[in-house]
């Protein structure tokens, strides 16, 4: 495992996995969505391990696609494209069914991707000066993989109002809608966190967690693998848009976008 995309700590039976790229603001890349799949799934049946926290060197917890993954993608065929869409909603599904419990301790701004990241862990804790959003229409892209995940979490109308406009909101603002559960002041939210993990870890069942995520998946959304293998083709036939090609071509070139 390439040591500079995460690093993967355990203590006291809670593991903490790092985002190590904080000099590319975080940003994923398919490398790094393999590394993250594959470490999620190796926590996953760690006996050893019952927490995991997700968390990010540097000042941005995610800002998004990587922008040399950017580029690479327009030139991708319809198939590349699926392919790719693919490995990211196996990642996402691999946090949000995760048996243990995971959460998300943002101590930087989440966007686009990013943002996907911490929606789809089950606590998200954030400092007061982290912002969120999805702004992928502002790049003439879709959501799409994100939208199944946040549909299931917040109320239709700030889904809406979060994806179709790709603004980005306070962190008080995404505590207020459900986005997040907490905020924590940034020279306390380390030590809180591995608080609240360890309290999971000695007052709750591993057996019962799991179950508890097994049925709450189930009941909320029967229809989500359905849903994500739909979002996934979506995906991909935006990313041969139009729009597409000229919103990455012209964020890639820092050029004000004229739709």
């Amino acid at each position: 495992m390439d040591p500079s995309l995460i690093r993967i700590e355990k203590q006291d039976r809670i593991a903490f996995i790092t985002l190590c790229r904080s000099e590319k603001k975080n940003a994923l890349n398919d490398a790094l969505v393999k590394e993250l799949t594959s470490a999620f799934s190796s926590l996953e049946s760690d006996n050893n391990v019952k927490v995991i926290v997700l968390k990010a060197e540097g000042d941005v917890f995610s800002a998004g696609a990587d922008l040399d993954y950017l580029q690479r993608l327009q030139n991708f065929s319809f198939e590349e494209n699926l392919a790719d869409s693919n490995s990211l909603k196996e990642l996402l599904l691999k946090i949000y069914c995760n048996k243990k419990v995971v959460i998300a301790q943002v101590e930087g701004h989440a966007i686009a991707g990013g943002c996907g990241l911490a929606t789809v862990c089950d606590f998200c804790f954030a400092v007061p000066e982290a912002k969120f959003g999805y702004t992928e229409v502002k790049i003439g892209f879709i959501p799409a993989l994100v939208s199944v995940f946040l549909a299931r979490k917040i109320s239709g109308a700030d889904a809406r109002e979060l994806l179709l406009t790709g603004n980005l909101i306070s962190a008080s603002r995404a505590e207020e809608i459900g986005l997040i559960n907490s905020i924590i002041e940034k020279n306390k939210i380390a030590g809180w966190v591995k608080q609240f993990a360890t309290d999971l870890c000695n007052e709750t069942s591993s057996q019962s967690i799991a179950a508890t995520k097994e049925l709450l998946s189930k009941i909320s959304s029967p229809e989500l693998n359905e849903a994500l293998d739909i979002a996934a083709r979506m995906n991909a036939h935006a990313r041969a848009s139009a729009d597409c090609k000229k919103g990455i071509d012209s964020f890639l070139k820092k050029e004000k976008i004229k739709w």
